[in-house]
């Protein structure tokens, strides 16, 4: 146990691995006590096939959740004992099946009628010494691994991580070529610098800042990664609009969007903003949903300078 407590948590699948490398040593010398010529791992097929008769491999898969290719070996290994045989299916030719022979069902019987008794005691003997239920936490565990995977957490704890590294700063002029740049890099890999792109970006404070707006910038370990603008707007149902936001690929995994476009909305609270809109391009999936994350919804068409807008996106500020 030395090297798992030198490790901590990153080793549990390492750890998991290992207890169950040892509990299958166990079942095969089970099998070989009960005489029966059956390998551990075999048991999920006898079992469902004595429950419901012949299956084909894809149902077997789908009731023991178990891939397909791992089935199909099982099955090979299974008829080579003599344990199972196909069977074609009378109604429909195309569909081969697999059942168990009279020595399947006899080891079935004695597994499930015998065998299985002993191993029940000695597992409640185990469970009964342990302090944790580990029956019971593996059932939790699976559950909530189905919520969210193990990948998906450690991916959310590490952008909370990260995201401690990132400080939203107001923009100065020493911020202006990065202001541009990470702009023109996105809109360029995706679409063609616009008219009014040029206005916003080669003149901030003329066209953004000196007309009421602001604009933010996110510092990645001091390094400028991010952008977002807010803009003043001259019309009867929006105060301002969120736009001009661009953040490096190499910030990526760090939640600086997410951030930026919080931060530009406090802004717009501050300044009384009652309603912010935006303008994007559906082609920009992270954006789009970044932008529902920020509590934007989709409103309907309306007029844009900008030939690559096609979703027009509001959000109500309390």
């Amino acid at each position: 146990m030395n090297f798992f407590d030198r490790t901590g948590k990153i080793a549990l699948g390492s750890r998991l691995r290992m207890l169950s490398a040892q509990m299958t040593e166990d079942a095969g010398k089970i099998y070989e006590m009960y005489q029966l010529d059956v390998s551990p791992n075999w048991f999920p097929v006898l079992f469902v096939l004595s429950q419901v008769g012949a299956l084909t491999i894809t149902e077997i898969a789908d009731k023991i959740s178990h891939s397909q290719p791992s089935v199909t070996k099982m099955v090979k290994e299974m008829l080579k004992k003599d344990l199972l045989e196909k069977q074609v299916c009378k109604e429909d030719k195309r569909r081969n099946t697999v059942r168990l022979t009279d020595k399947g069902e006899k080891n079935a019987r004695h597994i499930i009628d015998v065998q299985c008794k002993d191993v029940d005691a000695a597992v409640d003997q185990l469970l009964s010494q342990a302090n944790h239920n580990l029956w019971e936490a593996l059932a939790e565990w699976e559950f909530l691994f189905e919520q969210k995977s193990l990948f998906e957490r450690v991916k959310e704890q590490r952008k909370i991580r990260e995201a401690k590294k990132v400080k939203i700063v107001p923009y100065t002029s020493a911020f202006k070529e990065i202001f541009k740049s990470l702009n023109e890099e996105w809109i360029s890999k995706y679409f063609v610098m616009e008219k009014e792109d040029y206005k916003a970006l080669d003149h901030p404070e003329e066209y953004i800042l000196n007309l009421g707006g602001k604009i933010m910038v996110a510092l990645y370990d001091g390094e400028p990664l991010g952008v977002c603008a807010l803009i003043k707007m001259n019309d009867p149902d929006y105060d301002y609009e969120l736009a001009k936001m661009g953040v490096s690929p190499k910030a990526q995994g760090k939640s600086i969007g997410y951030l930026l476009g919080k931060s530009v909305l406090e802004e717009a609270k501050k300044l009384g903003a009652k309603k912010v809109y935006l303008e994007s391009n559906t082609v920009l999936k992270p954006a789009i949903n970044l932008y529902q994350k920020l509590g934007f919804k989709k409103v309907a068409h309306r007029p844009t300078p900008y030939s690559r807008s096609n979703i027009q996106m509001e959000k109500m500020l309390e």
